[in-house]
């Protein structure tokens, strides 16, 4: 990169930077909403389980993270070439020891910056569908496996130009046909819409801690007593983090400063404000109260569903996106008690479906696609085959990788259940109380 280039781009260089700090901080922010969560005894080992993924998921994502994600060698549409970049080789700098630009016009290092706090906060998601009853050991032996065969395959199939892509040989291309690029190249006629990650990162953490809930089983006492958050202010700060972080997340997607992140600002504000008024009301109808747990859980469904619509909808149809996000998920946290599976801290029910909907509501609120605004039935065909192609494609490979560590061992012992996996796992306690 010449220095005239490097000049020109520093304001976008700058941003994006500052974009993968913000992402990083929500897997912390991620630690305290999910310990807040937890029962006191468990607080701890919740919280290690985000930070143990930033471990794991950061190693694997350097050696060959990025190359599977993002490298020029296609592998059936589904990964790259895990060796074509490994270890960042030819990444960095060229051979006369300048930095290599990136597809948005700085250096490309800062790309692969901005999409490993993606990887790892994905990870770390997965982390509250099994609160309280797994073993360390084996959940940072999953984070490498998982982000390796599931996160790194549906990043390069939706964004690295696989098969859930708007590229000539994706899917939505094989429905719909193709048309000139304007550059003289093909691409699908209706694109598939997933801005920061509605499929890559939410469809996939949601489906992957259902199935990890059911693999593994139910906490002891599940549906026998309460399992009630030990720290709400900790819930509410985590929240704040994830919203603060979130802006990264959203606008740092634009890959510029500039309107289109402009955009995805408001409309992360006016979904996130519209979730939390939409669960609210619903705990208000149902229960008779307006909870701060709610409040905070509405906050993260409003960002799980603006996530993959951010540059695609209007101020006003991301509010309504958000309050039918918050209204959705309030509802469906109770699914588990009416199915029987565990899902500790509600992933499911926040993730996966507020992450489902953001991803097809596209097809009906999107501006310039959508039904609401003139569009055809298209835009809508396309978003729900992604949406589904994600979910089975995750359901599958998280399956075969719980089923294949299951003689590691998941489960801690009942008796380290019953006493508490702080102390169990890591010979700490959270407080000196009872």
């Amino acid at each position: 990169m010449s220095p005239e280039d490097m000049l020109a781009n520093s304001g976008n260089a700058a941003w994006m930077l500052m974009a993968a700090s913000l992402v990083l901080l929500m897997t912390p922010g991620l630690a305290f909403f999910y310990g807040g969560m937890s029962q006191q005894k468990t607080v701890l080992n919740m919280m290690m389980m985000s930070f143990g993924a930033m471990a794991v998921v950061s190693i694997v994502y350097f050696l060959w993270g990025w190359s599977m994600s993002y490298g020029t060698q296609d592998v059936g549409g589904i990964f790259a070439n895990p060796f074509e970049f490994f270890g960042l080789k030819d990444s960095i700098t060229d051979a006369d020891g300048n930095y290599i630009v990136g597809a948005s016009g700085y250096a490309n290092i800062i790309d692969v910056a901005f999409q490993v706090t993606f990887a790892i906060i994905t990870v770390a998601l997965i982390s509250g569908s099994i609160a309280g009853r797994v073993k360390y050991g084996t959940w940072l032996v999953f984070s490498g496996i998982w982000v390796t065969l599931a996160y790194f395959p549906l990043a390069h199939m939706v964004w690295g130009g696989g098969l859930l892509s708007g590229s000539e040989n994706g899917l939505a291309a094989m429905i719909f046909g193709t048309t000139d690029d304007g550059e003289g190249g093909l691409v699908a006629s209706v694109e598939p819409i997933d801005f920061a990650g509605g499929t890559v990162v939410h469809i996939n953490a949601g489906i992957a801690g259902l199935i990890l809930a059911i693999i593994i089983g139910k906490r002891a006492g599940f549906g026998k007593m309460a399992y009630r958050p030990h720290n709400l202010p900790f819930v509410m700060l985590g929240a704040a983090l994830l919203w603060f972080g979130w802006f990264g997340f959203n606008a740092g997607s634009a890959f510029a400063a500039d309107g289109i992140a402009g955009l995805a600002w408001v409309n992360t504000t006016a979904a996130t404000a519209a979730a939390i008024a939409g669960w609210l009301i619903t705990e208000r109808i149902r229960d008779g109260h307006a909870t701060s747990l709610g409040a905070a859980s509405g906050i993260v469904a409003g960002l799980v569903a603006i996530t993959p619509a951010a540059g695609a909808l209007t101020p006003v149809g991301s509010m309504i996106l958000g309050v039918i996000a918050g209204v959705l998920s309030a509802l469906a946290v109770g699914l588990k008690f009416k199915f029987g599976y565990d899902d500790s801290l509600d992933v499911v029910g926040v993730h996966l479906v507020a992450g489902l909907w953001g991803t097809i509501a596209i097809g009906f609120l999107g501006s310039e696609t959508g039904l609401f605004y003139g569009g055809d039935y298209k835009q809508l065909v396309v978003q729900i085959v992604i949406a589904l192609v994600a979910l089975i494609f995750t359901a599958i490979v998280t399956a075969v990788i719980a089923f294949a560590l299951k003689p590691l061992g998941w489960r801690v012992s009942d008796e380290d259940e019953a006493n508490g996996i702080d102390e169990a796992e890591h010979a700490e306690t959270a407080y000196d109380f009872a």
